[in-house]
């Protein structure tokens, strides 16, 4: 039975970097797939600071992550919030459009 080492999870956090990189770029009409990819992007950073951590026997690569966790939170809440709001106002959540929200 072969053992699970960093190698494998930093394989993992690059293949979820990748959907995530390719989920913003093929996808520029829809704005809740650019957020979901960019959540997929830092759930890859985080995969990649949990792995050093308990590579290196550091706790600071995961207390890191917690805070990451709470900024990604943060980020989901308001750009939703953005998101329902411009909805109300236009109709339409089209990304292209989304520039008329400059004053």
């Amino acid at each position: 039975m072969t053992e699970i080492g960093l190698g494998h999870y930093l394989t993992l956090a690059s293949i979820i970097f990748a959907i995530g990189v390719v989920g913003i770029f093929l996808n520029r009409k829809n704005i809740i797939i650019i957020l979901m990819s960019i959540e997929l992007i830092l759930l890859a950073v985080n995969i990649n600071l949990v792995s050093f951590s308990i590579y290196l026997q550091d706790l600071v690569g995961q207390v890191f992550t917690m805070f990451v966790l709470t900024v990604a939170a943060a980020e989901a809440a308001v750009g939703l919030a953005i998101i329902v709001i411009y909805y109300k106002n236009k109709g339409s959540i089209h990304v292209e459009q989304i520039s008329s929200l400059k004053g």
